[in-house]
């Protein structure tokens, strides 16, 4: 089911509701742009959770619904454009999994970091990462975020994929739900993550600590660097400590979000104690 039925803040017309003040159907509204979000381009997301987390965002801004009769549900509050699959996977990727909808929107605003994080708890979750350029890694990594309640995500904007499909797709919603900041220097954003009071353990194979061996209350972050090329140096050098995640001789790595989930679940255990 998508888009159960919300009472405000959604950006897509409903059945026998009055257009909001600035709301221009099919393009960006103007309270949007007062609200300070770049004004970039859409692109198209796709299949059920996606789409459905969308509707569900306040702050996504929602063009156009594509639906399928077969996946049209008599609860959908939404008003789609009715189409056969033909027509779905004529403005799809070739490999895109769409379970007959698709939506098109605007990308999401970004954050300022400490604005979103310094009125959180004093225990908590943030994820940084190094170099990751593979959409399909973020969203995997956004997704395992959501699981175990992590605060943000953070990448650096010209080293990380952009807000796209397949991205969203493989965040099967976490999109919606886990800020995703960008920021311009990784070093610097370690540095005020530190000055906010958190502890930034980075993830290296060469690491003679293990991760579940160190204390993980508090404010805590995950550094992951890419795929065989791992933390750059000033990377390191911005960590409070290098740790591993322990593993039999039967493989020597992990696939980059399979080390973020690990990570995740042990720092949430630590503080949770589920």
């Amino acid at each position: 089911m998508v888009g159960r039925k919300r009472s405000s803040g959604r950006q897509i017309r409903r059945h026998g509701a009055r257009p909001r003040e600035g709301w221009v159907e099919g393009r960006p509204d103007k309270l949007s742009a007062r609200r300070g979000r770049k004004q970039q381009e859409p692109y198209w997301i796709y299949g059920q959770h996606t789409v459905e987390a969308a509707c569900a965002n306040p702050d996504r801004q929602i063009l156009r619904i594509l639906c399928t009769t077969d996946a049209f549900s008599s609860e959908h509050v939404l008003r789609p454009e009715f189409v056969d699959r033909r027509g779905l996977e004529e403005i799809l990727p070739i490999d895109a999994v769409h379970q007959g909808i698709a939506a098109q929107v605007m990308p999401l605003g970004n954050h300022d970091l400490e604005i979103l994080l310094a009125d959180k708890s004093e225990q908590g979750i943030v994820l940084v990462l190094d170099q990751i350029s593979d959409p399909r890694n973020v969203g995997a990594i956004l997704r395992s975020a959501a699981a175990f309640g992590a605060l943000a995500v953070i990448i650096q904007d010209r080293n990380a994929p952009k807000e796209g499909g397949a991205l969203a797709k493989a965040a099967s919603g976490a999109l919606e739900t886990v800020p995703l900041v960008r920021v311009n220097n990784l070093a610097r954003a370690l540095d005020q993550l530190a000055d906010l009071g958190f502890w930034r353990h980075g993830l290296a194979l060469d690491s003679n600590q293990a991760l579940n061996e160190m204390s993980l209350s508090g404010r805590v972050v995950l550094v992951l660097g890419a795929e065989g090329d791992g933390l750059r140096p000033l990377t390191q050098k911005n960590c409070d400590s290098l740790v591993h995640i322990p593993m039999s001789v039967a493989t020597d790595s992990l696939n980059v979000s399979a080390t973020a989930a690990i990570a995740l679940f042990l720092v949430y255990q630590s503080q949770t104690g589920n």
